[in-house]
């Protein structure tokens, strides 16, 4: 009997190890296909990894972007929670001691060490395409970064992370920029808002063992580049939105075809109305308000800055194989505001007679004798349509009456940039101030005019033209040696012949110079 009982054990435990050899292969299969060990591996982690994102989620919360953690191998959750408010409360002190402008991102730098717990805060930094970026500040117009890859801006806090740069170098892994091309004038630049642009380094890079910078998790991806300028500087004057502002975006984002995400620093509700039709032409997507804005946006390729070359001109070289020129602007910005005339033709022999549009000034260079002067081009043969800075506002409308046509007339001043909406082959005539003005009139629009296809004539004015001989002497320096005047800077030249005269225009020298123009629009073949 002892016999047969240990026979049945045995071939019990016999029938026990054959199920448990069928389960060890299934174990394994069910690991490989579900990937179930790393998974209940994770498990430990998840409290650290969701009081970590919600340190993060703080921290940007606030509009700031950059703390400190100091390194350690083990974390305790309970610790790492007093952390983030201790820090949110020392960067949240330092705002409000510096609020005296809430737009500039904060100094410090959000960082951590490069250990395992570290990669958790933004697990998806190591699965990122690599980044490029470049930077040009050599340009006195301008400083400009490009970059591609994974781009993840910050607006609020103004933060750009170039995220897993292939040329990531410590020393250089932080720029600056203000996005607004008047680099030249410091007084300006101070008024635009600095961009920060961080690059990161690639997974497993060596950063000399200091603190890698974390970017912050994506909250909106989108798949078309982006570029960020700025709406400051002067652009309530319409000579500046145009050479300072539409004109560089039009040759930083045309190449996208609309397909591009424009971010705007000093956001200007007012001013994106007011140039809808422009804005729309070069992009689909309303413009971001970068000041205000609490996302995270992601893009594969973004432009902090945009390209300037020269006053309302465009240097075509430089524009490698997109070949932009002036003629080309100008027909962007007739299709923009649907203008339909797209160049002036022979009168001869029809009977309707030349339009010219008198851009009229008010507060100062303006003409004592308007009256007598729009009388006198009438009288020379044209058509006149007066416009006074009431009509210049409306810039669809104003656009559309310069677009009908021929002629443009003007005292120097940033009316005459309505210029560009006249037809191809129209003219533009510039009424040069007293005071030895004519090269830096010439400079902002006599130099720029060909390049847009379009005629310059001038009419400098003498000294018995101007109200400042009701104030001076003839012997003065402001008549017997005016480049006395601009050699004391510019302030001086501004507030003397720019802001400092009326004109009282000699008008049958001045109708002389309007016959003139009329000949060459009547006569000349086209």
């Amino acid at each position: 009997m002892k016999g047969r009982h240990e026979r049945i054990k045995i071939k019990g435990w016999s029938g026990s190890a054959a199920v448990w050899l069928l389960l060890v292969p299934l174990f394994v299969l069910i690991v490989l296909k579900t990937d179930f060990l790393p998974q209940v591996a994770r498990l430990g982690d998840t409290s650290f990894t969701k009081v970590a994102d919600e340190m993060v989620q703080k921290v940007s919360s606030l509009g700031l972007d950059r703390a400190r953690w100091q390194q350690q191998q083990t974390l305790d959750v309970a610790k790492l929670e007093d952390s983030v408010v201790g820090t949110s409360d020392e960067l949240t002190g330092h705002v409000d001691a510096n609020n005296e402008d809430s737009n500039q991102p904060n100094q410090q730098i959000l960082a951590m060490s490069r250990s395992k717990d570290s990669r958790l805060i933004n697990s998806d930094v190591a699965a990122a395409k690599t980044s490029h970026l470049s930077c040009n500040f050599s340009s006195a117009h301008m400083d400009t970064c490009a970059m591609d890859g994974d781009i993840r801006i910050h607006g609020r806090s103004g933060v750009v992370y170039v995220v897993a740069s292939s040329d990531y170098r410590p020393e250089n892994a932080t720029a600056v920029i203000r996005p607004y091309p008047r680099k030249w004038e410091q007084a300006t630049m101070e008024r635009v808002r600095q961009i920060t642009i961080r690059s990161t380094a690639p997974p497993g890079a060596d950063t000399d063992g200091g603190g890698a910078i974390i970017p912050l998790r994506c909250t909106v991806a989108r798949d078309m580049p982006a570029v960020v300028f700025s709406t400051g500087g002067y652009s309530v004057n319409f000579f500046h939105t145009m050479n300072d502002i539409l004109l560089p975006l039009y040759i930083t984002a045309r190449e996208h075809g609309g397909r591009v995400q424009l971010l705007a620093a000093n956001y200007d509700r007012r001013w994106t109305a007011k140039y809808q039709h422009a804005l729309a032409a070069l992009s689909m997507y309303p413009v971001v308000d970068l000041d205000a804005d609490a996302a995270v946006r992601c893009f594969p390729s973004a432009r902090v800055g945009v390209e300037s070359h020269r006053v309302l001109g465009i240097d075509t070289p430089l524009t490698g194989s997109n070949g932009y020129t002036m003629v080309g602007f100008l027909a962007f910005l007739r299709s923009a505001y649907s203008l339909p005339r797209h160049a002036v033709t022979t009168h001869t022999p029809s009977p309707r007679r030349p339009r010219v549009v008198m851009v009229l000034r008010r507060k100062s260079r303006a003409l004592t004798n308007e009256a007598e002067v729009v009388a006198a081009v009438a009288e020379a043969g044209f058509e006149v349509v007066a416009a006074g800075p009431e009509e210049a506002g409306d810039v669809a409308g104003f656009a559309a009456t310069v677009n009908s046509c021929d002629v443009m007339v003007g005292v120097h001043g940033a009316g005459l940039t309505n210029m560009v909406f006249l037809p191809r082959n129209g003219t533009v005539v510039q009424i040069i101030p007293w005071g030895g003005m004519k090269w830096p009139c010439w400079y902002d629009y006599g130099e720029p005019v060909p390049a847009m296809g379009l005629r310059y004539v001038e009419y400098e004015v003498a000294a018995n033209e101007t109200t400042l001989r009701e104030r001076y002497p003839m012997d003065h320096p402001v008549f017997a040696d005016p480049v006395s005047i601009h050699r004391k800077g510019f302030n001086h030249l501004w507030s003397t012949f720019l802001n400092g005269q009326n004109l009282t225009l000699d008008v049958n020298r001045f109708k002389a110079v309007m016959a003139e123009v009329y000949t060459s629009i009547t006569a000349a073949p086209v």
